[in-house]
């Protein structure tokens, strides 16, 4: 699909809105199966000769539990989006239907809470990222990331409000395929911002268009200080980044997709240059940085991602597997393989639990009955 381009490349807007070839699918749907690998590529399921990990320092109470699962929802319509709030609920954003819903640990319906206006889904489009501002309780604020009728763009507001959202990033191009979508505030109170190249490659190395790259943004939608350049760009050189996690030691983790060969994570760094579509997986180019670890793109399709303790999780989309990846160091390590489907959001509480949703009534393969949902694994 020919990707919806937008001029300028990315567009501040402060004010209240009224409302090439592809051999796989950023979403592992119905890929062309990956060639053996190439010298040089690591083995399946093993770090790459990438950067080396840094220390990491536990952030959350305990480990999750994997073998205990609590079922907190189900019959949802392709969650995406996944906030956990500091009552203990979490909201989750529906991406066809751009309904943001509220569930509670312990069972029950899950509460509409509001309904972003404008959402139009298609292909892997919809309503997608969602984060709570880290000053919440005081001002209110969420945030989504969503696919508009000309562009993806990222808005704010406030649970239960009448009130249009607040347009605070505008002019993402929209496709498809390779849509991005995560939001995600950073520890130094910054919003951080996948995107992908929306099938427009190029774009991925162009530092004036905000596709295929890691945004920067204040919590107005301004670029950060500290950008590179003082433009809302961060890290340049991405296909499709769709998970967002810091260790305790502040360090930036990012998971990517791949083409035909191998799936990412990456440690982000600013101004870093991760070099798609000049490079999948790990180069000998000294330009670009080389991945932390690499997959194949039949063992992933990274989504979500999320940091509990020593260990990096990230859900797999086409793998259909949780995939622990030791900060520490030690091989990933496979876990919840094809037990739940398709994974597509991770996010760990304060308590130290792991909340994960399924994508399975995404139009890739039949429905499992019962799905999608989300499930919570308790800590240790």
């Amino acid at each position: 699909m020919t990707p919806t381009r937008v001029r300028p490349r990315w567009a501040l807007a402060v004010v209240t809105a009224g409302v090439a070839f592809v051999a796989a699918c950023s979403d592992g749907g119905s890929p062309t199966p990956p060639p053996p690998p190439v010298s040089g590529t690591p083995a399946p399921g093993t770090p790459s000769s990438g950067p080396a990990r840094p220390p990491a320092t536990s952030t959350t109470k305990g480990t999750p539990d994997l073998s205990a699962p609590e079922t907190v929802a189900t019959g949802l319509e392709v969650p995406w989006g996944l906030a956990l709030r500091s009552d203990g609920s979490a909201l989750v954003a529906e991406r066809k239907s751009g309904r943001i819903l509220q569930v509670r640990p312990g069972g029950g319906a899950p509460l509409e809470v509001y309904r972003v206006p404008g959402v139009a889904p298609a292909g892997e489009g919809g309503l997608l990222g969602l984060a709570i501002a880290p000053d919440h309780d005081r001002t209110g604020w969420v945030y989504a990331y969503f696919t508009a009728a000309h562009d993806n763009r990222i808005v704010r507001f406030r649970l239960g409000s009448t009130a249009a959202p607040e347009v605070i990033f505008k002019g993402i191009d929209k496709a498809g395929i390779h849509d991005g979508g995560r939001i995600a505030f950073g520890p130094d109170g910054m919003l951080y911002a996948g995107t992908g190249d929306a099938t427009d490659r190029p774009s991925a190395q162009d530092p004036d268009d905000s596709n295929g790259k890691i945004l920067r943004l204040t919590p107005d939608g301004a670029p950060a200080p500290g950008n590179p350049g003082g433009k809302p760009v961060w890290s340049l050189g991405h296909r499709n980044v769709q998970g967002l996690a810091w260790s305790a030691d502040g360090t930036m983790y990012a998971t990517e997709f791949g083409q035909n060969r191998v799936d990412e994570v990456n440690i982000i760094r600013p101004g870093a240059n991760y070099g798609w579509p000049e490079v999948e997986g790990t180069s000998g180019d000294s330009r670009y940085v080389n991945p932390l670890v690499t997959w194949t793109t039949v063992e992933a399709s990274p989504s979500g991602a999320a940091i509990a303790g020593d260990t990096l999780y990230v859900a797999a989309l086409r793998g259909e597997r949780l995939w622990t990846v030791p900060l520490r160091g030690g091989p990933p390590r496979a876990e919840l393989a094809g037990r739940y489907g398709r994974l597509r959001t991770v996010a760990v509480a304060p308590d130290g639990a792991l909340w994960l949703t399924t994508s399975n009534r995404d139009g890739r393969g039949d429905p499992r009955p019962g799905d999608d949902r989300i499930l919570r694994f308790p800590a240790r």
